[in-house]
């Protein structure tokens, strides 16, 4: 069967990696033999467009399938993310001028995280978030919210309805679309004539010299690179003029796009372009390799839980991130290697990890069972984690992230 690419319909020929069946990365589960029995799993598998350069998911899962009203994530969970947002809102706000006659629009709000803080300073602001709970949550703190997907159509009726731009942010979005052409033209509709729109994503050339296979999941149905964002642009009408390098989930672009002309292109854009053209990013030899470099990664981490296991130790995880169930689905882990998961978020917590069948539990369990290891599932908020658990060290405990390379510390 011949796949065709999600943007510029070329056929696909080029694996970056093929990580085999897994369950959607948020479906978390009810601890019933009945809700195992009929977990579903998918091809997780990335090719590489070599005509545009997208990197995509071969399986497009319908987007309200995993997107649904009990959508899981909620950003308000990670206190760092949460700090990034406002120093987000207070840079956009000091650069554009924003202010109280100026309008701010976030596309997938989630939970308010971002736009309370723009509320805060007296900017109007609208949240566009298609996950009902989220939207829920973002409406109790004062972010009013439109449940909906975002695209050229609704971009439209928003227009319409007097909802026009000076600022829209979209972090974390752009992999998330599976018709991404629609998507981004809808920024083109909804933007003001000066407008500025920011999108946050992780940057592709990480993810391959990091081997950060696990943020491979399939509601990222896009792994992105400068070079095909400026080429979606592009062909919607839009223009890229400014480019700011992120530490966030393990190495980050914000993309500051605008209409043609509107703003002058800096520096930043060119030095990035030679970068990517550097590493190949245009050619398909840049994404050779990858499989076995991962494969690497996963033995090295089922040798380590072997060898606690052998040892009578105990190993527990931090975090039921999405990241997090892609690693453990694809390294064959299950409850006999990590004995519970705990995370913040109480929506997972007595659940179970979709795939591996992990159970979820409060991080006070943490105190309570005294685990001899801490598996920092969402490795890009690894020192955040430390910091909040360093009581582990008073009866032993060590942590262990196992991306790029397994490190116990």
């Amino acid at each position: 069967m011949t796949r065709h690419c999600r943007f510029c319909q070329a056929p696909l020929e080029q694996t970056l990696v093929d990580l085999g069946e897994t369950p959607l990365a948020n479906s978390f589960l009810p601890d019933s033999p009945e809700a195992i029995a009929a977990e579903r799993r998918f091809p997780l598998h990335v090719m590489v467009c070599t005509t545009c350069w997208l990197a995509q998911t071969t399986e497009t899962v319908p987007a309200d399938a995993i997107f649904a009203h009990d959508y899981a994530y909620l950003s308000s969970y990670s206190a760092g993310w949460v700090a990034h947002a406002r120093r987000y809102a207070e840079a956009m706000a000091d650069r554009f001028g924003l202010g109280a006659g100026s309008r701010v629009v976030e596309i997938a709000s989630n939970d308010g995280y971002l736009l309370q803080h723009f509320v805060a300073m007296g900017v109007p602001v609208l949240g566009v978030e298609p996950a009902g709970h989220a939207a829920e949550v973002a409406e109790s703190i004062g972010v009013p919210t439109r449940v909906m997907f975002f695209d050229e159509t609704s971009a439209t009726a928003l227009r319409d309805e007097g909802f026009a731009a000076d600022l829209m942010a979209a972090n974390n979005v752009l992999a998330h679309v599976p018709d991404i052409r629609s998507f981004a033209a809808g920024f083109r509709v909804l933007l003001k004539p000066e407008g500025v729109a920011t999108f946050e994503f992780p940057h592709l050339a990480r993810l391959i010299d990091q081997v950060q296979f696990d943020t491979i999941y399939h509601e990222h149905y896009s792994y992105l690179s400068l070079t095909f964002v400026e080429r979606l642009m592009r062909e919607v009408g839009l223009s890229v003029f400014d480019i700011e390098r992120l530490t966030t989930h393990g190495g980050s672009l914000r993309v500051f796009v605008g209409h043609p002309g509107a703003h002058a292109e800096t520096e930043a854009v060119a030095a990035l372009r030679a970068e990517e053209a550097a590493l190949q990013l245009d050619r398909p030899e840049g994404y050779a390799g990858l499989a076995a470099r991962v494969a690497r990664v996963v033995a090295d981490f089922r040798a380590f839980v072997a060898s606690a296991r052998a040892e009578g130790k105990t190993v527990a995880g931090y975090g039921a991130a999405a990241k997090g169930n892609t690693f453990l689905n694809v390294a064959g882990i299950g409850p006999d290697d990590i004995a519970f998961v705990v995370d913040r978020n109480p929506q997972k917590q007595d659940r179970l990890l979709p795939g591996s069948h992990i159970p979820v539990l409060a991080p006070e369990e943490i105190a309570r069972q005294r685990p001899d290891y801490l598996v920092i599932l969402p490795w890009n908020i690894a020192e955040e984690v430390m910091d909040q658990q360093a009581a582990i060290r008073d009866w032993g405990g060590r942590f262990v992230t196992a991306v790029p390379e397994l490190i116990v510390r």
